[in-house]
């Protein structure tokens, strides 16, 4: 423990009762948290098997795991739990299911599958189609993260939307329940339910789990609150961390005042707080301190820094979001020729994935290569759905979104007219679509062509079923490949050669991640395989593997948890951050600890802008510099009222120097 500091060596070695980590931005969260779980372990405390440790990311997952086994230098199954909330409470999904109505290998639903069956109900369920389905599936997200099931969701106010998703609610949890499947939501809602039905299982759950640690706990919805709560019982085994001055998830019921909560619900609460920073210069550290500063606070903190004080915060104003763009990139061409920094230090953060654009446009004129962050992902592409739900459908035959995916995938000649059929006849009968497609009633409704393909098909999929039980996860999906021709297909529908290597590549490097994940954590069989693919965050992913010398260009809540040596801040303006709907519904607050985020991702130095007009719904508008401007310390800030489109000219004839000295001329 000797590369802790005093706050951070008390809150690794407090271990007699519940305790609440007040930790900064970059005050070394991660590393108080390895350090705690290590000593547990080896001052024989605690087995590693009874500690779990829940953060929200894979990322962050697995960056903890790998420094807890750093610190332990131990090798074997019996290693502490370090995972997601949600792969939590698959765990326990999978060792309690038919507590809770599923069958084995049930399916995990993402987003598209949840939005699918959602729109079966509403079809059913609603006199109006007008409704957008994703806002239903937010408001019945809303009632499981607060723990009501149907019978105690309500339509508050009579709100038309609301009373539209609570009569489609019943009807959606009694369809995942047929289809032997799980949402999101499911993964907390059902274990923190069930641990409140049965006090007996909760007890066998608090004997497994002994010590808990959960990071960012002020990003915690009522049901992991609970969750959390339950699990450590009377005895307080619970090491909680977080930041309320970082808690910008409210929009997806993240409540910063669970931190405050724990007070109440833990009297013996000790409080330990880091304010030692350890990655940003003293002046972003002021400027930080000072903007939060106007935000109420139930516990107060202030960031400090042994780095120095740093260069004075760049504040730029542009003419317009193009010549702000233009600006923001002629500075970092220049900091780059001068100073020769790597296009990865920079980053350019903004509140709204619209403002990215201009951005774009500026950075591909001067070829500079970046990475926007919530870029297409792996799983987006459509060789690796079809895949995916093949091996789903396979695990789980009542999985009737993945079977509607694959049926004509490569083509079968099953087409739309015949599906339209299949969907009925299984209504009828009340049957999954798989069990349907051997069925009387199908064959009395088909061709006897089609009544031949479809039992041709339902036969392969129930003939691969045995093998999934046994056989190597990896090994399945590559007899799938291989039984379906698949590789020729992708050559049938591929635009040009290279497009069918890229997705053939695809197809191989999904196969390999199963071969890997399927050795992980004991042994996977195909259904573990499956929820670890579907809870697995692709944008962790891509970052961790792309070692490319290329410039960030993300939203400030992707930004959270990273760190730049150089940021950009953009779009400081009025209506944009802060947000104009939060200036609308008088919530500024959440706004501002989002600035405060997006500065303390700084680690050298801070650039702000903002436009003075912008172009919405075709017309220019004037625009007003962020009220957040205005409470941040004006003698650390150099103030550039440049409005056209170029930096100025002493940029200009640096950078025009340095170009000439790299050339030799």
């Amino acid at each position: 423990m000797r590369d802790l500091n005093p706050p951070q060596r008390e809150a690794v070695r407090y271990t007699e009762g519940p305790l609440l980590v007040l930790a900064g931005a970059g005050s070394g969260k991660t590393r108080v948290i390895a350090h705690k779980i290590a000593h547990l372990v080896s001052s024989r405390q605690a087995a590693p098997e009874s500690i779990a440790a829940i953060t929200f990311t894979n990322k962050a997952a697995k960056e903890m795991q790998s420094r807890v086994s750093a610190l332990l230098r131990r090798d074997g199954n019996l290693r502490p739990w370090v995972s997601t909330f949600h792969t939590l409470g698959l765990r326990i999904l999978r060792e309690e299911f038919a507590r809770c109505g599923l069958r084995p290998r049930f399916t995990i639903f993402d987003s598209r599958d949840s939005e699918s069956a959602l729109a079966d109900v509403a079809r059913r369920e609603l006199a109006s189609n007008t409704f957008d389905l994703g806002a239903l599936q937010q408001r019945i997200s809303s009632w499981k993260s607060a723990l009501l099931d149907p019978s105690a969701a309500s339509a508050d106010g009579g709100d038309p939307l609301a009373r539209a998703a609570l009569a489609c609610y019943p009807e959606y949890a009694r369809m995942l329940l047929a289809f032997n499947a799980v949402d999101f939501d499911d993964l907390i809602f059902l274990p923190a339910r069930l641990f409140k039905a049965d006090p007996d299982l909760l007890a066998t759950w608090q004997t497994k789990i002994r010590f808990l640690l959960v990071d960012e706990y002020q990003d915690t919805n009522l049901a992991q609150y609970e969750l959390v709560k339950l699990l450590v019982g009377a005895r307080g085994r619970l090491t909680a961390v977080g930041d309320d001055d970082q808690s910008i998830y409210a929009w997806r019921g993240a409540r910063p005042e669970n931190l405050a909560k724990l007070t109440g619900d833990f009297p013996a609460l000790k409080i330990i707080k880091l304010e030692q920073n350890y990655r940003s210069m003293g002046i972003i550290l002021k400027a930080a301190n000072q903007l939060i500063a106007s935000n109420p606070h139930v516990f107060d903190k202030k960031l400090w820094s042994e780095r120095g004080f740093g260069e004075r915060i760049k504040v730029i104003g542009a003419a317009d979001e193009f010549a702000e763009a233009e600006n923001i990139v002629n500075m970092i061409n220049h900091h780059r020729v001068v100073h020769g920094t790597a296009f990865k230090d920079f980053a350019i953060l903004f509140r709204g994935n619209h403002q990215a654009r201009v951005f774009e446009g500026a950075l591909r004129e001067r070829a500079i290569p970046y990475l926007l962050s919530g870029s297409r992902s792996f799983f987006d592409a459509a060789e690796i759905k079809d895949l995916l739900c093949y091996l789903r459908l396979i695990a789980n035959p009542d999985d009737d979104n993945a079977l509607l995916r694959v049926i004509n995938s490569p083509r079968r000649g099953l087409g739309s007219a015949s599906v339209e059929v299949l969907v009925q006849v299984a209504a009828s009968i009340k049957r999954s679509l798989c069990a349907t497609l051997n069925s009387e009633a199908f064959a009395a409704r088909a061709t006897p062509r089609v009544v031949k393909l479809a039992r041709e098909f339902g036969h392969w999929i129930h003939s691969l079923q045995p093998t999934s039980d046994g056989s190597s996860p990896a090994a399945l999906a590559r007899q799938v490949v291989a039984d379906l021709c698949y590789d020729d297909w992708l050559e049938e529908t591929s635009e040009a050669p290279e497009d069918a290597a890229r997705r053939k590549a695809n197809v191989g490097d999904l196969i390999d991640w199963i071969a890997r994940l399927e050795t992980q954590d004991g042994g996977r069989d195909l259904s573990g395989v499956i929820a670890a693919l579907t809870l697995f965050d692709m944008l962790d992913r891509k970052e961790e593997e792309d070692d490319r010398d290329c410039l960030a260009l993300m939203t400030l809540h992707a930004a959270k948890g990273l760190e730049f040596p150089h940021v950009y801040l953009v779009g400081f303006e009025e209506n944009i951050l802060p947000h104009r709907a939060s200036i609308d519904a008088d919530t500024v607050e959440e706004e501002r600890r989002l600035a405060y985020v997006g500065i303390t991702r700084a680690q050298q130095s801070l650039t702000i802008s903002y436009a003075r007009t912008r172009r919405r719904f075709g017309k220019t508008e004037d625009c007003q510099p962020s009220r957040f401007l205005e409470e941040l310390p004006r003698e650390d800030l150099v103030l550039d009222g440049a409005s056209n489109t170029t930096t100025d000219r002493a940029s200009g004839r640096a950078t025009l120097a340095s170009l000439k000295g790299m050339l030799g001329s």
